[in-house]
């Protein structure tokens, strides 16, 4: 019987014969070559200014920024790597810096988070099913995550664990040239979801949370779906919306049970049965594996020493600190009483 832990292709079955197309990217090679097609070159230069006659000029050009701006901070600068930021940023140098900054910042910010940040320690997220990616991208390319909160109840483990899996899953998706051009589209499930999950983790942790993946991470989200929320969902959103920039506070949708209204924004060939999808039944061990077969990648991007040591950086460019808690859980306990009338 083979091992359960041995490495699958996952770009061949067990996906429906519809997808047998191609499963998820491998990572990106060494050396920097374009994967992009030629649509997705157009959409690039429309979207995010990028020019292909440019692009390696462009990332010279934020290399020699990073170089001569913050000389001891140790991080990648390979042609591969700077272009997430770039696209991120819309090619805008300033800001690609500020974001790749923010993204090493956010270990001083939430340093427990980043500890020992490998997919095997949290393989108990994984298996539990609190977050996976669909198989078939949606029309416009985009990879669908899908987060299932109500799978976790507090007493099993800390919260920061499905936020450190949350991480690993955007860093393998960010991997791939397709995914920096369309971007990701999230469907949350909130099933199952009661007064211990909504209570936690609080404003403040949700105020970190927002700033790492919103703030701090060169991934586009183009929209939330909301579907199978409670009642108590208003207080949950009201804890997160202040955190929000107005333009991705826009990109929420709540559905209920609706499944025809989220069919209007996620279409059925790429959803599976459980939400009104032709596609094969969910299936979390695919990313699961996925992940896990990434292990050694993942120790040589995060298990090393902390890339900001030596480096000074001006607050701007840092997450807010503890001092702000105060107020903030002053508001969360106004909250968590509209949350339990809501209950």
């Amino acid at each position: 019987m083979a091992d359960q832990h041995e490495s699958i292709d996952l770009r061949s079955p067990p996906l429906a014969p519809e997808a047998e197309s191609g499963w998820f990217p491998g990572p990106p090679p060494p050396l920097y070559s374009c994967t992009l097609t030629p649509e997705l070159e157009a959409k690039a230069r429309d979207e995010l200014q990028e020019k292909p006659e440019w692009r390696l000029r462009d990332v010279q050009a934020l290399r020699d920024m990073i170089l001569k701006e913050q000389p001891n901070l140790r991080t990648r600068l390979d042609d591969t790597f700077l272009l997430r930021f770039l696209r991120a940023r819309k090619f805008d140098y300033d800001r690609a810096l500020q974001l790749l900054l923010k993204y090493h910042g956010g270990r001083k910010a939430w340093p427990e988070l980043f500890q020992d940040l490998k997919p095997s320690s949290v393989k108990h997220v994984l298996d539990l099913g609190f977050l996976t990616v669909l198989p078939r991208p949606d029309p416009n390319g985009r990879y669908i995550l899908c987060l299932r909160p109500g799978k976790w109840k507090p007493n099993d483990y800390p919260f920061v664990d499905n936020v450190r899996a949350l991480y690993l899953t955007l860093e393998k998706l960010i991997q791939p040239e397709e995914t920096q051009v369309n971007g990701v589209v999230i469907l949350a499930d909130y099933t199952g979801v009661g007064m211990s999950q909504a209570s936690n983790p609080g404003p403040f942790l949700a105020k970190k949370v927002v700033s790492i993946l919103q703030d701090g991470f060169p991934i586009r989200i183009k929209a939330v779906n909301i579907i199978n929320e409670p009642m108590i969902f208003k207080g949950i959103f009201a804890i997160i919306k202040p955190f929000l920039k107005e333009k991705m506070a826009e990109r929420y949708v709540l559905h209920g049970s609706d499944l025809r209204s989220l069919h209007r924004h996620v279409p059925r060939s790429v959803l599976p049965p459980e939400y009104g999808g032709t596609a094969a039944d969910l299936d979390t061990g695919a990313w699961s594996r996925l992940l896990l077969d990434s292990e050694e990648e993942f120790i040589v991007e995060f298990c090393q020493p902390d890339p900001l040591e030596g480096a000074v950086l001006p607050d701007s460019m840092l997450f807010e600190g503890d001092g702000a808690a105060g107020q903030e859980e002053d508001t969360f306990r106004a909250l968590r009483s509209q949350l339990y009338y809501c209950y």
